[in-house]
């Protein structure tokens, strides 16, 4: 290959400008930047339209209306998508969709701070024509909220229609005041699991409906809160002002721990933070040794583009003409370790030159000719100098021999001028 034309017509200039060229490949480093860095967080990034019962959900069993409630009467409300958030003092909204969720790292960093626990209830089909909403056609079993917060709390649950206003404690504001879902669903028969100590937990019914079936509880003399029936606080229950006031003032008095905010769980619910390789990359301290990567990226690219005088053409990798010819035989002996080989082809060559030089007889072979040319005088014998070429081993001594016979024939040729 050569970057040197042999023959033809010139080649034809590019179809691009080096201006598009410049901006194709802008767009290109932008478009796989943006794609690297939306692939790394874009998990984390999840809107929560899935129609599940958590903060980011629009659905009628989602929680949605309530942290938007929050955030504009100025209660500071956020989402939270790491285990890390737990150890805030502000009251933590925990909705776990599962009774075989996870809560243990929930209750090893909140055992001292308010936290408010609500049990899942429906069992929802998604609404094909709506994104994002859900259809509720029926009630999960009973052994789901009960495995919530099994085995350190063992109750019952019941469910029934009801309506009509449902009793609150004394200890919660006057304010607060719940009228029952359609569909009820409490708990009831609700014992903690003694502690080490061999004492037991007690239980306070803040909500309960008039047969004493308990709504919302406190579970012992911590700041820790289960909530049974979550149309109290869902979308869908607060439907009217009274619910959503009551709802308001609920969380005021559980988030008793002098807070900055409340903050709702989803973690739990699968649309948590995510660790990856990839985000390590894009975040301190790897973010340090990123950018220098690209920085060097950039500089040889630039390198590359910016040259310092004309384009250096490259050479044909095999050349033309006799004296590469020459040039190729010799690296094939060379290659092959023939060389020493060569020395009695060489004086036989060089013999038959000098013979056709110097005009000796045609008739004369071998013997006889080499005396005809040693006759012609000189300091060396041509028939020694062509008896060290032939008995030759190695490349230095046929080096000598060959340039010893060379300067014999050179000699002779002044001499016959």
């Amino acid at each position: 290959m050569s970057d040197i034309a042999i023959g033809g017509s010139p080649a034809a200039p590019s179809p691009f400008s080096l201006r598009t060229v410049a901006v194709m490949l802008a767009v290109g480093i932008l478009g796989f930047i943006g794609t690297v860095v939306l692939g790394a967080y874009a998990p984390d990034l999840r809107g929560g339209e899935n129609g599940g019962a958590h903060a980011l959900s629009n659905a009628a069993t989602g929680y949605s209306a309530l942290v938007a409630l929050a955030q504009a009467t100025d209660r500071h409300a956020r989402i939270t998508r790491s285990p890390d958030a737990f150890s805030t003092e502000d009251l933590l909204v925990v909705t776990p969709e599962k009774g075989a969720t996870d809560i243990s790292a929930v209750l090893q960093n909140r055992l001292a701070r308010p936290t408010l626990f609500v049990l899942p209830k429906w069992d929802t089909v998604a609404d094909p024509k709506h994104p994002g909403w859900v259809r509720s056609n029926r009630m999960l079993p009973a052994a789901e909220p009960l495995g919530v917060l099994a085995p350190g709390m063992r109750f019952g649950t019941v469910r029934y229609r009801s309506s009509g206003e449902l009793l609150r404690g004394e200890e919660l504001p006057s304010g607060i005041r719940f009228h029952a879902p359609r569909m009820v669903q409490a708990i009831t028969g609700m014992r903690a699991t003694p502690r080490e100590d061999g004492s037991t937990p007690a239980l306070y019914p803040l909500i309960t409906d008039s047969a004493g079936h308990i709504l919302l509880a406190q579970i012992g003399e911590g700041p820790l809160y289960v909530l049974a029936d979550p149309d109290l606080l869902s979308n869908q229950g607060l439907k009217d002002v009274e619910a959503a006031r009551s709802a308001l003032l609920l969380l005021d008095w559980l988030n008793s721990n002098d807070p900055e905010g409340i903050a709702f769980d989803v973690s739990l619910n699968g649309l948590g933070v995510t660790r990856s390789p990839l985000k390590l990359l894009l975040e301190p301290p790897f973010l340090a040794l990123t950018l220098t990567i690209v920085a060097a990226l950039i500089l040889a690219g630039w390198h590359a583009t910016a040259r310092f005088g004309p384009l250096a053409r490259r050479e044909r990798a095999i050349a033309l003409g006799k004296t590469a010819l020459v040039d190729n035989g010799a690296m094939l002996v060379r290659k092959a370790r023939r060389e020493a080989a060569m020395g009695t082809r060489y004086a036989a060559m060089a013999r038959e030159r000098a013979a056709r030089v110097f005009g000796a007889p045609t008739r004369l072979r071998d013997a006889a000719l080499d005396a005809y040319l040693d006759a012609l005088g000189g300091p060396a014998a041509f028939t020694d100098l062509a008896r060290n070429a032939e008995q030759a081993r190695d490349r230095a001594s046929l080096l000598d021999a060959a340039r010893a016979l060379h300067q014999w024939h050179i000699d002779k040729l002044g001499k016959s001028k």
